[in-house]
């Protein structure tokens, strides 16, 4: 039986007692518009942009424009923490499974390496709680990642805020937000592997 995510971060959140700090890891600005919306009521919030998957690197840097785009435009009190692009991080844990499909074990592998170093940093750091934008997706499986999220949680003994960021229509305010501030919207995933066919020059 499937857990639902979203029930669970809404336990959480009403069981605040304060307004905790949380790296929240962003894959990009437009899947962050919503869950920033959503988060700041409840947290003091930190993006983490760390996206070694991303390719090329000019693509990287785009979406991390748009990133810094977004919080300017919705005057939010969040600051981004920039780790710089390191491709061959990515490359190393897909050796072996550059054939397949998306959604499959490459994706979780790479769930797990940007997770893995979000509760890193945020351990490091000193922040409450960490937790990804990645959910927002509809191409996202939530129960992978916030599974990944339980194991990481254990592993460097830091509260990870479970979360389905879908779900109420979470995907649909990112896209409404994304054309309201006229965000730049890429058209796959991140990865090399995950660039439509057509594209490839």
């Amino acid at each position: 039986m499937k857990t639902n995510y979203q029930i669970v971060m809404e336990n959480i959140i009403k069981n605040l007692d304060h307004k905790p700090t949380l790296l929240l890891h962003a894959c990009c600005g437009v899947c962050s518009s919503s869950v920033l919306e959503k988060l700041n009521n409840y947290f003091n919030t930190t993006i983490l942009y760390y996206n070694p998957n991303i390719y090329p690197e000019e693509e990287y840097q785009k979406r991390l424009q748009t990133q810094k785009e977004i919080i300017k435009k919705m005057k939010l009190n969040t600051e981004i923490l920039e780790i710089g692009y390191d491709s061959k991080e990515f490359e190393k844990i897909a050796i072996g499974l550059e054939n397949e499909k998306e959604g499959g074990s490459r994706c979780a592998k790479c769930f797990y390496l940007r997770l893995e170093k979000t509760a890193q940093l945020a351990k490091e750091n000193d922040f409450e709680y960490f937790t990804t934008t990645l959910s927002v997706s509809p191409h996202k499986d939530s129960q992978v990642l916030n599974k990944i999220g339980k194991i990481l949680e254990e592993k460097y003994q830091i509260k990870y805020l479970y979360s389905d960021f879908k779900k109420k229509e979470g995907y649909k305010r990112s896209n409404e937000l994304a054309k309201e501030y006229n965000l730049y919207r890429q058209n796959y995933c991140g990865c090399k592997y995950s660039i439509p066919k057509v594209s490839i020059k």
